[in-house]
C-alpha cells in the first residue's frame, strides 16, 4: 500500500510538473488532492451500494418495529427474525461501511509516507533520492507538507533549517487545516444523517456519537498529523460533501418533503384539453358496462289473472278469444277446461260463496 500510494502521487506530480514548478508546494498539494480524487472515483460504486443499502434499511423499518413488538424481550429470536427479513429483502447491513473501509489503509499509508519524508533522506518506495528530497522541502504557505504542528528530533531540525520555514508558520497553517478538517467532518456527518433519514433507539445514539465524537477526536489527533495528511482529509471531506449534496438532490430519503416534492414533479400532468377530440373528429364514447341483471317479471296480477302482454304456455295473457292460460294462482289447469260451472259459459254465475272468501 505504501508503494501504491507513493506511485499514484508520483504520476500526478509528473503531470502537474509539465506546467508548474516541480519543487513547488502547490504541485505537491495538487498531487495529494488528486490522490483523493483517484481513490474516491474508484470507490464510487461502493458508495452507490451504500446508499441503496440505507434506502432498503429504511423501507423495512416498519417491519422491524413489528418484529420488536412481537418478540419483546426475546433478543435472540428477534435477531434471527431480523436476519431472515434482511436476507429475504436482500439487505446487507455491512454495505453501509463499504466506502469507509478501503479509505482507512489509504489514509494510514499516506500518513506513513509523509511521516518518513525529510530533507536529505534516501529515496523511498517508488521515489528516487531527488524526488524524495524535493517532496520533503515542498512547502505550502511556509509549511512543508511533511511537517506537523508538534514535531521534534532530527526531522524538526532539518525542516526548520529550510529558508522561509519557521515554527510559527508551520503551526498557523497546521492549526487552520485542523479547524477546517473538523468543521468539514461535522458537516459531512450531518449530511450523512440527512441521507439516512430519521432513526430511533441505538442507531440515533450512534449517529450523535459520530456527529460530535469524530470532530473532537480529529481535533486532538490533528496536532500530530503532517500537513499533507491534513490536506488529504480536508479534500476528502469536500468530496464527500459534494457527493452527499448530489445524492440528496437526486435521491432524497423516502417520506421526506424533498422526496414528496420530487414525486409530485415526476408525476405526469394530464391536460384536459388533450382528452377532448380534435375539431372535426368523431368523439369516441367508452363502451358501456354490463347492465345489471333484472329479476323475472311476474306473469299474474294480484287477483291471479294473467298480466296483459305476458305469454303463458304460448298463449298471450289477457286475450279475449276465450283461451285459458296454462296456469292460474300457481295451480296447473286443463287445456280447454271451463273456468265456471257445468254449462261451460263464461257468463254463467260461479259458486254462491264467491266473493265471500277472505284472500290470504
Amino acid at each position: 500500500m505504501y508503494t501504491a500510494i507513493a506511485w499514484v502521487m508520483k504520476q500526478w506530480h509528473s503531470l502537474f510538473s509539465t506546467f508548474l514548478d516541480p519543487a513547488g508546494g502547490i504541485t505537491w498539494a495538487l498531487s495529494i488532492v488528486f490522490l483523493v480524487v483517484t481513490i474516491r472515483i474508484l470507490l464510487f460504486r461502493l458508495f452507490v451500494k451504500q446508499v441503496k443499502s440505507q434506502r432498503a434499511m429504511q423501507e423495512i423499518q416498519p417491519e422491524i418495529q413489528k418484529l420488536r413488538k412481537q418478540y419483546g424481550a426475546d433478543k435472540q429470536g428477534f435477531s434471527q427474525a431480523m436476519m431472515a427479513l434482511q436476507k429475504e429483502r436482500g439487505v446487507n447491513p455491512l454495505a453501509g461501511c463499504l466506502p469507509l473501509l478501503p479509505q482507512i489503509p489509504v489514509f494510514l499509508s499516506l500518513f506513513h509516507v509523509l511521516r518518513r519524508l525529510a530533507p536529505g533522506k534516501d529515496g523511498l518506495y517508488s521515489w528516487d533520492d531527488a524526488l524524495t528530497d524535493q517532496a520533503a522541502k515542498a512547502d505550502l504557505f511556509g509549511a512543508p507538507i511533511s511537517s506537523s504542528f508538534n514535531m521534534d528530533g532530527a526531522k524538526a531540525d532539518a525542516i526548520l533549517a529550510l529558508p522561509g520555514v519557521t515554527t510559527t508558520s508551520i503551526r498557523i497553517v497546521a492549526f487552520a487545516l485542523i479547524v477546517i478538517m473538523c468543521a468539514t467532518t461535522f458537516f459531512t456527518q450531518k449530511q450523512i444523517m440527512k441521507r439516512s433519514g430519521p432513526v430511533e433507539g441505538q442507531a440515533a445514539m450512534v449517529q450523535k456519537l459520530l456527529l460530535y465524537g469524530m470532530p473532537i477526536s480529529l481535533f486532538v489527533s490533528g496536532f500530530f498529523f503532517p500537513v499533507g495528511v491534513l490536506l488529504y482529509w480536508f479534500t476528502n471531506n469536500l468530496w464527500t460533501l459534494g457527493q452527499q449534496f448530489y445524492i440528496l438532490k437526486k435521491l432524497p430519503p423516502p417520506g421526506s418533503p424533498a422526496a414528496l416534492a420530487k414525486a409530485a414533479v415526476d408525476k405526469p400532468q394530464v391536460d384536459p384539453k388533450t382528452l377532448a377530440p380534435k375539431p372535426g373528429a368523431k368523439p369516441v364514447r367508452p363502451k358501456p358496462g354490463r347492465p345489471a341483471t333484472v329479476g323475472p317479471t311476474s306473469t299474474v296480477d294480484a287477483d291471479g289473472s294473467p298480466v296483459e302482454g305476458t305469454v303463458v304456455d304460448g298463449v298471450p295473457g289477457g286475450a279475449s278469444d276465450g283461451a285459458v292460460p296454462g296456469s292460474a294462482n300457481g295451480r296447473p289447469g286443463g287445456g280447454n277446461r271451463p273456468r265456471t260451472g257445468s254449462t261451460g259459459s263464461r257468463s254463467a254465475p260461479g259458486p254462491a260463496n264467491r266473493g265471500k272468501r277472505k284472500r290470504r
